[in-house]
């Protein structure tokens, strides 16, 4: 009989389709076999959740610099851990074991994000050394430098997206094969 209250439980996001598109492209993005094929991404559940986790970061680092980016910040964070909640279910993970493993995930992508705002600082070099770490397993530097390459361009063509554009959802990543490292 409470299920007409739960609307009363979490204010709905007038952000919500917005948060829905963005989203979509990050994990669209993500799931190029490209990155899988030819940038030597371990085509797992670690391998693709690493590599959602490089582009959210890309999103959420541009949508610092938004007026109203924080708001849609934190409607996309929420939205990732809801993704990750139900993935986790759908594959078949415990009701008791899921929080746990949903600190797991939190604790990587904060462990990640930071690992590459500091490796901006540093250059290509150090984007390619944490990239190596988090995604390649810690093999394939050329790869990894690849995959840097990829990210800084990810990232100027962010930067340069105008914020109306960015904020409707209308934003596009790169072409991986465009790339030139």
């Amino acid at each position: 009989m409470l299920w007409p209250f739960n609307h009363f439980r979490k204010p709905r996001t007038p952000l919500r389709g917005t948060i829905e598109a963005i989203y979509g492209m990050i994990v669209t993005q993500a799931r190029e076999p490209l990155f899988y094929r030819d940038f030597a991404v371990p085509d797992t559940v670690n391998g693709r959740f690493d590599l959602l986790l490089l582009h959210l970061w890309l999103v959420l680092r541009r949508l610092r610099s938004v007026e109203g980016g924080a708001a849609l910040s934190q409607g996309l964070f929420d939205h990732f851990c809801s993704d990750m909640d139900d993935n986790l279910r759908e594959m078949g993970v415990g009701d008791l074991t899921v929080p746990k493993r949903m600190q797991a995930f939190g604790e990587a992508f904060y462990g990640r994000t930071a690992a590459y705002d500091m490796a901006l600082t540093g250059g290509r070099e150090a984007l390619a050394q944490a990239i190596c770490k988090n995604i390649l397993n810690g093999e394939n530097i050329e790869k990894a430098r690849l995959l840097a390459a990829y990210a800084e361009t990810a990232k100027v063509t962010l930067d340069g997206i105008d914020e109306t554009m960015l904020m409707s959802g209308a934003a596009r990543f790169p072409l991986p094969e465009k790339v030139q490292p």
